[in-house]
């Protein structure tokens, strides 16, 4: 089509802009659509396979669970033993030689005492390793070293949170906590780290905001494996030994293979289900399996809007021939063939289309702006609402598909030339000794 047939459609468009413009609209709002939906799903995506790569890729986890039959309402005088001990430990460690280090980590609410602050706080005990596979990261002084687990040494480390709300104004280094009746001295105060989400059905929720970090063997020593939690006038009693190990791999070509090894030896040695094996390589791989079936059902959805801006533009096209009938009439008399009035009328649709497409585009762009404009928004006037939110909601930041916007465009044009082809063809048919009689 040369320059003339698209001036004359730009100028048949202009004489009506009302009805071009809400077409153009229909347009519009698909293709961002295509963007927006596209940018929040693969933000979502994103998170959580952050979260999965936070755990590490190399990582297998063994966690404790209470087994189906205890997991009923006991009566005071029950006893649950349950989960991973550490004879389990010793084995998988002397027969599985693709493991280059294991994690071992106990751990229990308990009452923490500081002058007359009063505190229930998530006491962990772990060794060195922890604050590296855990990816957490020093703010004062040190984490636990060896020499406190070989002496078990009273000592402890805060997550940031906690150690503000013992010391708002001062450091917590060197101050004095009780857990127990048990003094400990703190040595570190981690840097704030963001809770994680849960992730599947076997790994639950972590917030660090309330951690307590003690030396594994003075855990067993001062805490000890059993535990009792009172609720709504019952008492439960349970003894574990060790409640989650972390197992790194050496190659991450062995995660699987070593990970079926660890379930074999756990299958073996446990006659109840009272431990769980989670695969953050089989997480990733499901996220992102999940990932493209997401993207590809908001992207069906998208397409839905854009099918009814096409309708639209066929609506108005037909309009259109029926309007413009005495001028088909007149082209068609001064010689014009049907090509010509077939180029001219899908000249008009894609100019629409194309208006619809680059503006929609520029819409589906200002995606993250509009969502961390929002967010703001939200936080000035409802903060208290905004806080009640998880992080993994109040931090998500939509991430734009590069791949989105060529295919918006291209189906925005698409659906332009499809959606004008029977307008134009209906026009090109028309009689003209009939269209120039039309009034």
């Amino acid at each position: 089509m040369n320059l003339s047939v698209w001036k004359m459609g730009l100028k048949s468009l202009s004489l009506h802009p009302l009805r071009s413009g809400l077409t153009i609209l229909g347009i519009f709002i698909g293709i961002a659509s295509v963007i927006w939906l596209l940018a929040i799903g693969e933000g979502f995506s994103k998170r959580v396979q952050q979260q999965i790569e936070e755990l590490g890729t190399n990582n297998i986890i063994v966690r404790s669970v209470i087994p189906p039959s205890s997991s009923a309402s006991d009566v005071d005088s029950s006893m649950a033993i349950y989960g991973v001990t550490r004879d389990d430990y010793q084995e998988l460690v002397e027969t599985i030689p693709t493991v280059d280090r294991v994690l071992r980590i106990r751990d229990a609410r308990r009452e923490l005492y500081y002058g007359s602050t009063d505190l229930n706080v998530h006491c962990i005990g772990c060794t060195p390793d922890y604050n590296d596979v855990m990816r957490m990261k020093v703010m004062e002084g040190r984490f636990l070293a060896e020499a406190d687990l070989k002496n078990e040494d009273n000592v402890c480390v805060l997550s940031y949170e906690l150690a503000r709300a013992l010391c708002p104004l001062d450091s917590a280094l060197g101050i004095v906590v009780s857990v127990r009746s048990t003094p400990y001295r703190v040595i570190g105060v981690m840097k704030k780290r963001g809770a994680m989400a849960a992730i599947g059905s076997s790994l639950e929720a972590q917030d660090f905001s309330d951690d307590v970090y003690i030396p594994l063997t003075t855990f067993w020593r001062r805490i000890g494996d059993w535990t009792m939690e009172r609720s709504a006038g019952t008492r439960r009693n349970e003894v574990v030994e060790i409640s989650q190990m972390t197992f790194r791999v050496r190659n991450m070509n062995q995660v699987l293979e070593t990970s079926r090894a660890i379930a074999a030896t756990m299958t073996r040695r446990h006659e109840k289900a009272d431990w769980v094996i989670v695969t953050p390589l089989e997480l990733l791989e499901q996220a992102r399996v999940t990932r493209l079936m997401f993207m590809a059902f908001m992207g069906l959805i998208a397409a839905i809007s854009l099918i009814v801006g096409g309708i639209g533009i066929m609506n108005i096209m037909l309009a259109t021939v029926t309007e413009r009938t005495r001028e088909i009439g007149i082209r068609r008399a001064l010689g014009a063939n049907r090509r010509a009035i077939i180029r001219q009328f899908l000249a008009e649709t894609v100019v629409m289309s194309v208006v619809g497409g680059l503006t929609g585009i520029l819409g589906g762009l200002l995606c993250p702006w509009f969502v961390s404009a929002a967010r703001s928004l939200l936080e000035t006037t409802t903060p208290g609402l905004m806080s009640t939110l998880p992080d993994s909601v109040r931090e998500f930041e939509p991430t734009i598909v590069p791949i989105s916007i060529p295919i918006a465009f291209l189906i925005a044009v698409t659906v332009g030339i499809v959606f004008g082809i029977y307008p134009a063809i209906r026009a090109a048919r028309l009689d003209p000794i009939e269209a120039l009689r039309h009034d």
